[in-house]
């Protein structure tokens, strides 16, 4: 028996390992192609190591674009909006959770419903009323439009109903209000839900590119996705230098999730189980 339970975890460490393997390829393609010659980047056969190194692409992607503006709009609209959707959803799904009142549930669920509507579907009326509040091409137009989340409420809505009734209304007997209740009691148990959502939602912001391309028309105001597009002209496209920028795009998310994976696992987990 404990050569069958040996084996049977060989198998499923092998198998995890060959997943790992084939998730990391298209990341290493990218990484190596962006220290590659244009010419060399979709070469047949394919060099998994360059016979040069052209780190000079990592300078050239500065200088042909002016991609450090484009990186401080990201990191604004990013950060401006990641802080007020984790404020209204971490608001929202308190009341959600721990307030009674009428058609609470009703509410909720017409909310979350939301979800499922695609976005192409309310595309157009979203643009007019933006072009109508005089709000196209600005950062504002663009943080009001995703400062609120349906999914946020619903993800922080669930860490909220797994913490004990019994600690808030302990904490009404002793003389606390909601909002002190909700700033010292539930919101501190819910830091895997907040790590969690602010992981979600740096992510989506950051690498949001049909909300900016049709919102921003300035070259000031663009993002690093609409940057790394000027990288491709009418006639050709130096992948080289797309692929150079793209690792340049990438930092600041993986810098999120390391500091925040901890709590991201645990929130991952307690997600699916508890609520």
């Amino acid at each position: 028996m404990e050569n069958k339970s040996n084996k049977k975890k060989i198998a499923v460490y092998a198998g995890l390992t060959l997943l790992a393997v084939i998730m990391i390829i298209p990341f290493y393609w990218m990484l190596i192609s962006s220290v590659k010659l244009n010419k060399d980047v979709f070469s047949i056969p394919m060099k998994w190591i360059p016979e040069s190194f052209q780190w000079e692409n990592y300078r050239q992607i500065w200088d042909k674009i002016p991609l450090l503006t484009f990186f401080k709009n990201s990191i604004k609209l990013t950060v401006i909006t990641t802080l007020i959707q984790l404020a209204t959803s971490c608001f929202a799904a308190y009341g959600f959770a721990k307030m009674e009142f009428k058609g609470r549930d009703v509410l909720f669920l017409i909310y979350v419903t939301t979800i499922a509507v695609p976005w192409q579907v309310y595309m157009v009326p979203q643009f007019t009323l933006m072009s109508k509040m005089g709000l196209n091409n600005t950062h504002v137009g663009l943080i009001m439009l995703q400062a609120f989340s349906a999914f946020g409420v619903f993800l922080m809505r669930q860490f909220y109903m797994s913490i004990p009734r019994e600690l808030s209304e302990a904490a009404r007997i002793d003389g606390l209000g909601e909002y002190r209740i909700f700033a010292r009691i539930c919101l501190p148990l819910a830091k895997p839900g907040i790590a969690t959502l602010v992981i979600f939602t740096f992510v989506n912001v950051w690498n949001d590119f049909m909300g900016p391309l049709i919102y921003l028309n300035s070259t000031e105001l663009k993002t690093i996705q609409l940057g790394i597009r000027m990288f491709i002209s009418q006639y050709a496209a130096d992948y080289a230098l797309i692929m150079a920028a793209s690792v340049c795009a990438l930092i600041p998310v993986v810098i999120i999730f390391i500091f925040c994976q901890k709590f991201f696992v645990e929130g991952v987990a307690a997600s699916g189980i508890k609520g």
